[in-house]
């Protein structure tokens, strides 16, 4: 047990620098972009879930967050949000960088994440009506305060404390993982049905709707580990939307539309994660 707590130690002491660094960036593209981002997809009209997807992909404090209250106040349209959703990274992109996954594979991820969101995106919006447009004051900072995305305390104690949360998750999946690989052994665990080409994503895809950054840090060190193959994961982080979800239900009047989002996302989530199982 020392010595599989000592690894865990060890293993996320390494990765301290890079995900400070990582946050540190993320942080910064954040404060420059924040409001931007928003103006171009409340502007999107049409293209909504082509911009939705592609701003969606870049890692920024609090912006599905953001999304769910312009769908909440009918300033975009489901497939915008869904598109916001399947896109967003949460905390995958940092772990991958920390854990020097190669350039090509993280590039890929991003890619797919945001190609899946398009599609889902819009077909969402030839299946269901468009809200309609409105023009409300977005308060981004003050929706990300609320959120707890410090964004308040600057891009510096607040890329340290991102990384001091995460580094605690990492630290203890890690160290949960490694003793149960140690007990049950990695090929056996990589064997059930977690990694099932079509139970897995099934399986992936609940765990990703969890309202909460642990979900994708879950799924990815998973996936790292060898654990999960990359069709559960991709279901997973898909239907992740960090802190959105509960902005969403708090937001929203209309529970059976919301009810609606979640039931999309999974399935879309899913069936993804399924489809990049089979041939990947």
């Amino acid at each position: 047990m020392w010595d599989i707590l000592l690894d865990a130690l060890i293993d996320t002491a390494k990765l301290l620098p890079f995900l400070f660094a990582t946050y540190l960036a993320m942080e910064y593209l954040e404060h420059k972009t924040s409001m931007k981002v928003l103006i171009a997809v409340q502007k999107a009209g049409n293209f909504g879930p082509l911009i939705g997807g592609v701003l969606g992909a870049v890692p920024q404090c609090g912006f599905s967050a953001a999304a769910s209250g312009l769908y909440a106040g009918k300033i975009i349209s489901i497939g915008t949000l869904v598109a916001i959703y399947l896109s967003t990274s949460d905390e995958m992109l940092p772990m991958l960088i920390s854990e020097k996954a190669p350039v090509g594979f993280i590039l890929s991820v991003i890619a797919a994440k945001m190609a899946i969101g398009i599609f889902w995106g819009f077909l969402c919006d030839r299946l269901f009506f468009r809200n309609e447009n409105a023009h409300e004051h977005i308060n981004i900072h003050g929706m990300c305060e609320e959120e707890h995305c410090h964004c308040e305390k600057g891009i510096w104690g607040s890329s340290l404390k991102h990384t001091l949360k995460i580094a605690l998750f990492i630290l203890v999946i890690s160290a949960a993982l490694n003793l149960v690989i140690d007990l049950v052994g990695a090929d056996t665990l990589s064997g059930l049905i977690f990694n099932h080409k079509i139970f897995g994503p099934l399986i992936a895809s609940l765990v990703g709707l969890i309202p909460n950054c642990a979900s994708s840090v879950i799924l990815t060190q998973m996936y790292l580990e060898g654990v999960i193959g990359v069709g559960s994961m991709m279901a997973g982080l898909l239907t992740g939307a960090g802190v959105g979800w509960l902005v969403l239900f708090r937001a929203s009047k209309n529970l059976k539309k919301t009810l609606k989002v979640i039931g999309l996302i999974y399935v879309f989530g899913a069936v993804s994660g399924m489809v990049i199982g089979l041939f990947f």
